[in-house]
């Protein structure tokens, strides 16, 4: 649109009294909550600031718009489980334009390949809430270059040590077990080699070399130290080392990208109160509204109160600046509520046996003696059953556990007890109840012949042994290591994006190069051509002797199926041969196409993500601002430690009501033990980025407002901008 200005560029300028704001506009209201939304989820998405733009932009980024796109691309994506060849045959007409387009030709006997079919996951790329992934395919482009290199030399190093086999062994006339000539052919040789790198076939690759004379296993052994050791520990380090540095560039990126963008919206919203800028208190929350709808006036008032420290009814920049970052931390509101024993029996409830009930199953040592019988119960399990002494200690450890339960719902509230977070309550209970019934149902109900209840209880009894899982997150070391994972569980799902997109890739293109080729039959087939994976070019080869007639092509579970097997590495040479086999030789660099792609670039960048999070996790501090909101919390009386609600003392989330609260009404609260309660929600679903991103802008002064969009956009590297020991040392 001529004339219109980009979101990351300026606004229109609007004038403003030094006295009392200007009414609020609804665009300028909307312009301002769309920066700030922005710099919230770490978008880049340029738009329009006309108003129709700001409006369409803001329903473009609700949920059910993306939820819309992600629908439509995954359907997208599904359409190849219904073509040929199919898993599900549809009919024509119930697929797009290049399907139709592939029928047409079809029906005149016209056969071509679908490669547009390769190219449906770019929607996935391309779609604005697939940064991640982007960012991913980004890390792997930037990485090519130095990485290059490094493999060039390693395929020099493989074709030497190919030439120096030919001579070694190409006249002397040994063979392999399968009787064929043995290191004959420099490409035979080439591969054996570069599969030899994964170890898929060693030692059998040097066995005829080695019985023939002991002194050529040195040659094998050279080469797996140079080639298997050194040049895949260089290509981690290559990979490690550019993603770092990369990591790096992107999360300064976005810290100053987000800065930028809320210095957009302050400059929206910003009147002249004495000699400084600042935003009004009715503005301020009619903006967090507008981002935050579904914000609790509570909530909203505890921001309210971080972000106006000297209560004088306006905002200033540098606290306002924080917005997107308070909106991001999640404050649980804690609604205490009393235990409806207390209410029906309160003398009863609050005399000395139940209150030291009470403190007992508070107290730590509570949750370590049920951690020992978990453990001695796992060594029963173990034991022979048809042991009686063994089926008689199986009804003393299920009347322990039932006691424990009971015990829990007698000093804690029961819909605190079992709230929607209270991931172990709720899972402790089920296996103990489904343990009861099928224990009582094993000694009454008479076992049949193919299936008894027996099996049910096996089940049961297995299912019982997770609750280990409860034992390892109760020791220090091992939390801090269960935290991370989880810490890096949401950006895991980014790897799983990437992999996703290069695997369809590779099915499709396997598809259409391979389906039909290798046909699997049923375990009791007579049919001959069983034997040989219905091709005859299969007969006598390790593939069909291995019966892999179902790793094939024929359809798209079966592709992505394959390509996993391949990412493992192990025997994928023999799959390579049997298709190549099949088709022609040159085949197999498909296969060695999907092992350079997945093993050596996604896998080590898979890896420096999970060093890297490791290394964060175990470094990082609380952020700046939750440490500001804790504060607050406390001071206003209404703070709860977290460490008490995980440990039981108080209740979770049971409901949160929207009400404001005063100092003096947080203190009366807390007194009593009752009422309305905020606390920092756990930082363990943090991802590894805002973590990084966080250390860096706390190297940011206040009244920096960093270089300009342009040069942002334009970050490389090498800059350093500010200069950020934590940063660096981090990331």
């Amino acid at each position: 649109m001529p004339g219109a200005h980009r979101a990351a560029g300026l606004h229109r300028p609007r004038p403003s009294s030094p006295e009392e704001p200007p009414a609020l506009e609804d665009q300028d209201l909307l312009l301002a909550a769309a920066y700030v939304s922005d710099a919230q989820y770490n978008r880049n998405v340029p738009f329009e600031t006309s108003p129709q733009a700001v409006r369409l932009y803001h329903f473009y980024n609700h949920w059910t718009m993306r939820a819309a796109t992600y629908f439509f691309i995954w359907v997208d994506l599904a359409l190849a489980l219904f073509e040929e060849p199919a898993l599900f045959p549809l009919p024509f007409l119930l697929t797009l334009i290049d399907l139709i387009t592939y029928g047409s030709l079809e029906a005149v006997n016209i056969h071509g390949v679908r490669w547009s079919r390769a190219l449906r996951p770019v929607f996935l790329i391309n779609f604005p809430e697939s940064r991640q992934i982007r960012r991913a395919f980004r890390s792997i482009r930037n990485t090519l270059p130095d990485i290059l290199y490094v493999f060039l030399l390693f395929i020099f190093s493989v074709l030497i040590f190919s030439l120096m086999a030919l001579k070694l062994f190409g006249d002397r006339g040994l063979k392999t077990v399968q009787g064929s000539p043995y290191f004959t052919n420099i490409l035979d040789i080439a591969f054996e080699l570069y599969v030899l790198v994964t170890t898929a076939n060693s030692p059998d690759v040097m066995m005829p070399a080695y019985e023939f004379n002991w002194w050529y296993s040195l040659y094998f052994i050279t080469y797996i130290i140079i080639n298997t050791y050194i040049f895949m520990s260089v290509f981690l380090a290559v990979v490690y080392n550019n993603y770092r540095k990369h990591l790096k560039n992107e999360i300064r990126t976005l810290a100053y990208l987000k800065r930028h963008k809320m210095i957009e919206a302050f400059n929206i919203l910003k009147v002249k109160v004495g000699t400084e800028f600042v935003v009004k208190e009715a503005q301020w929350r009619q903006l967090a509204k507008v981002v935050e709808p579904d914000i609790s006036s509570s909530h909203l008032e505890l921001l309210l109160r971080i972000s106006d420290e000297g209560q004088k009814g306006y905002v200033d920049k540098t606290n306002f600046l924080r917005l997107a970052d308070l909106l991001n931390i999640q404050v649980v509101t804690i609604n205490i509520k009393r235990h409806p024993l207390e209410a029906w029996l309160p003398r009863v409830y609050q005399s000395s046996p139940s209150l030291l009930v009470q403190k007992m199953v508070r107290h730590r040592i509570f949750v370590w003696v049920y951690d020992v019988i978990i453990l001695i119960n796992a060594i029963f399990i173990a034991l022979d059953e048809k042991n009686p002494l063994i089926s008689y200690a199986e009804w003393l450890f299920l009347s322990l556990y039932i006691i424990e339960i009971l015990l829990k719902l007698y000093t804690y509230e029961p819909r605190a007890y079992f709230g929607r977070k209270q991931f172990w309550n709720w899972f402790d209970t089920l296996i103990i109840l489904a343990a009861l019934v099928a224990t009582v149902a094993n000694t009454t109900i008479q076992s049949a012949r193919k299936y008894n209840s027996q099996q049910i209880l096996d089940i049961v009894l297995i299912l019982r042994i997770l609750r280990l899982l409860r034992v390892i997150v109760s020791i220090q070391r091992f939390r801090v290591i269960v935290t991370t994972l989880i810490n890096i569980g949401p950006t895991m799902l980014t790897f799983g994006g990437l992999v996703l997109v290069v695997y369809y890739v590779f099915a499709i293109i396997g598809m259409e190069v391979f389906h039909g080729k290798v046909h699997f039959f049923d375990p009791g087939s007579t049919s001959p051509d069983a034997l040989v994976c219905g091709n005859p070019a299969l007969k006598d080869s390790a593939f069909a002797r291995g019966r892999y007639c179902r790793n094939n092509f024929n359809d798209l579970p079966a592709s992505l199926i394959l390509l996993t097997e391949l990412t493992v590495v192990n025997q994928w040479h023999i799959l390579a041969d049997g298709f190549a086999l099949v088709t022609h030789q040159a085949a197999k660099l498909y296969f060695i196409g999907f092992h350079v792609v997945v093993v050596i670039l996604i896998v080590n960048i898979f890896i420096a993500f999970i060093l890297e999070a490791f290394f964060v996790a175990y470094s990082l501090e609380k952020s700046e601002v939750e440490t500001a909101i804790e504060k607050k919390i406390q001071e206003l009386g209404v703070g709860v430690q977290e460490e008490e609600v995980q440990d039981g003392k108080l209740i979770d989330n049971v409901d949160a009501k929207d009400s404001g609260f005063s100092g003096d009404d947080g203190d009366n609260k807390r007194k009593a033990l009752k009422g309305l309660y905020f606390r920092i929600a756990s930082k363990k679903y943090k991802t590894v980025d805002a973590l990084l991103q966080q250390m860096f802008e706390s190297e940011i002064a206040p009244e920096d407002e960093g270089p300009s969009l342009e040069e942002i956009l334009n970050f490389s590297p090498s800059d350093v901008h500010p200069k950020n020991p934590n940063f660096e040392n981090s990331a």
